[in-house]
């Protein structure tokens, strides 16, 4: 196994940057946004700094990039923060200094679009963070979600294992950031059916590889930050679909050329994020909700049964686009134990 590299952890006190490589809609919404902010500051104890393009909506894909070297070359900065995903970070890929990067490795926390970078600087050797966006996590309504905090505590100042949990509630449903009274309470949730094992007959235990799925077909088709296929044999994969909400089938059918490339069978492992199976586009109520995620779990089995039979599986697990979010180390290890039922990560 690989040995990953681990940048140095910030700790309370320390300055970190918040920025955003994707899109730039806390200039849109400013309140989910200074949300965040505070409670980085204020239950973190982390000073913040913010860059040109932070609150900067249509930064170009170079502003963007010219913004994640400087936050990495500046030795004062100990962590970079996004604010948000969105769907073209692929464009600034091309505009990333490896070298300055790779020199000055910080931990970076991002998760939907940030799928890019997380995997770029995994090439790079560079451990990140799949999670914990400030608009969301962070600027959460009402409170941050406890199980969250946790998790995001636990990878942002503690090195070594943290064990993941199934969440007890679970919740998918926001309201809009300008309602009035949205952030005076928190979302509605519902309670948690656990996760769901196959193949749950054995331990896997090596470095992880994945983030949201659309994003990575993107990645795959553009070629961009993807390895050749041994390079991912014996890895653990995770992924995790978003609030787009693709059908099914169209699952399947990224999960089926994955298959095609060879890809699926190098994963002994899968951890398959809970999901997102409600959208202010798709207001699916509970039986529709279940529906969904039974259909996805049920498309991911076909496409392991015909690519990765062998594969051990699990589905509902607390990451990506869901509330309660667990960070999962892009890069690092995860321990998959299918007769104890345990996920273990080193953060």
């Amino acid at each position: 196994m690989t040995t990953p590299l681990h940048p140095a952890k910030p700790r309370p006190g320390d300055l970190v940057a918040v920025l955003s490589p994707s899109s730039g809609l806390a200039a849109l919404f400013p309140q989910p946004h200074e949300l965040g902010m505070r409670r980085l500051r204020d239950d973190f104890g982390l000073r913040t700094q913010e860059y040109p393009t932070t609150r900067k909506w249509g930064a170009t894909p170079e502003e963007r990039a010219a913004d994640l070297h400087a936050a990495f070359a500046d030795p004062d900065i100990k962590a970079v923060v996004a604010t948000i995903g969105g769907d073209d970070q692929i464009t600034v890929l091309p505009h990333l200094d490896a070298d300055l990067l790779r020199a000055n490795p910080k931990p970076f926390f991002g998760y939907s679009d940030n799928t890019n970078l997380l995997l770029f600087l995994r090439n790079l050797g560079i451990v990140g963070y799949h999670g914990s966006s400030v608009m969301i996590e962070f600027g959460r309504p009402g409170a941050m979600n406890a199980l969250t905090a946790d998790s995001v505590r636990a990878a942002l100042f503690t090195p070594g294992a943290y064990e993941l949990t199934p969440a007890k509630t679970v919740g998918d449903v926001q309201r809009p950031w300008e309602a009035p009274g949205t952030f005076d309470a928190e979302p509605e949730m519902e309670p948690g059916d656990g996760w769901h094992w196959h193949n749950g007959d054995r331990v896997v235990e090596a470095i992880s590889w994945g983030g949201n799925l659309e994003i990575l077909s993107w990645m795959l088709m553009a070629d961009r930050a993807i390895q050749p296929v041994d390079a991912y044999a014996g890895n653990v994969l995770f992924l995790e679909t978003s609030e787009q909400m693709p059908p099914a089938q169209e699952v399947y059918a990224i999960l089926r050329n994955m298959g095609e490339r060879g890809l699926l069978r190098q994963f002994p492992a899968l951890l398959m994020g809970r999901a997102k199976s409600w959208s202010f586009d798709k207001p699916l109520g509970a039986r529709e909700k279940a529906a969904y995620r039974h259909d996805q779990r049920e498309a991911v089995l076909r496409a392991l049964g015909r690519y990765a039979p062998d594969t051990m599986a699990v589905f509902d697990v607390d990451f990506g686009h869901t509330d309660p979010q667990l960070v999962l180390p892009v890069g690092g290890v995860i321990r998959v134990d299918g007769p104890a039922r345990r996920i273990v990560v080193t953060y």
